[in-house]
């Protein structure tokens, strides 16, 4: 049970709670900047756990139950945060980039409801590769949102307005997640829907 690679997956449920506390004072540059970096090493601890649990043969089931659950509640968090926040405001459209924030939330929840479902009857649905590049997407997006806030100087000229580089980036990459997720969402929809009555 204790495994580096659970211990490294637990690491990061119970970083949570000052990741959101770093998170919870927008204006609060080296706060965001230490948020920025704690966010990067639970990312790094995702995925080494995986790689030690692999190459040395640990993977166990507490490792397949926690693993899903921490990068969820970890995406769930900082999305939550943001938006309570007002980071997820953007020009020309304001807070309507909550939206696929609220996208990503919905799916996460709907796929796990699915697996459990398909799990029950002894189905398994494999990760895709666009499963893969909305992840990738998701966690850039989260990254630079954070980032924005700790460098806020960081600036560019977008039409009559000065944009900070990586709350823009973020916001791009936001989107990109929130329209493969409900590809992806689709996706693992109707392979469920094939095993119900």
């Amino acid at each position: 049970m204790w495994t580096l690679p659970n211990i490294l997956t637990l690491s990061r449920i119970v970083a949570l709670p000052l990741l959101a506390y770093l998170l919870w004072w927008p204006g609060w540059e080296l706060g965001y900047l230490l948020a920025f970096a704690l966010y990067c090493a639970m990312g790094i601890t995702d995925y080494f756990d995986g790689v030690f649990a692999r190459s040395s043969g640990a993977v166990s089931r507490l490792g397949i139950f926690l693993d899903p659950i921490a990068d969820k509640i970890m995406v769930a968090t900082v999305i939550l945060v943001l938006a309570a926040q007002n980071i997820l405001r953007g020009p020309y459209v304001g807070d309507m980039h909550v939206i696929a924030g609220l996208v990503i939330l919905i799916r996460e929840i709907a796929v796990s409801g699915l697996r459990e479902f398909l799990g029950g009857i002894q189905v398994s649905v494999p990760v895709s590769q666009l499963a893969k590049w909305k992840t990738t997407f998701q966690l850039v997006a989260l990254g630079s949102l954070i980032l924005g806030e700790g460098l806020p100087g960081w600036t560019m000229p977008l039409g009559d307005i000065a944009a900070n580089v990586p709350h823009t980036v973020g916001l791009i990459t936001l989107w990109c997640a929130a329209i493969l997720t409900l590809i992806t969402g689709w996706d693992y929809l109707r392979v469920g829907l094939k095993h119900m009555d």
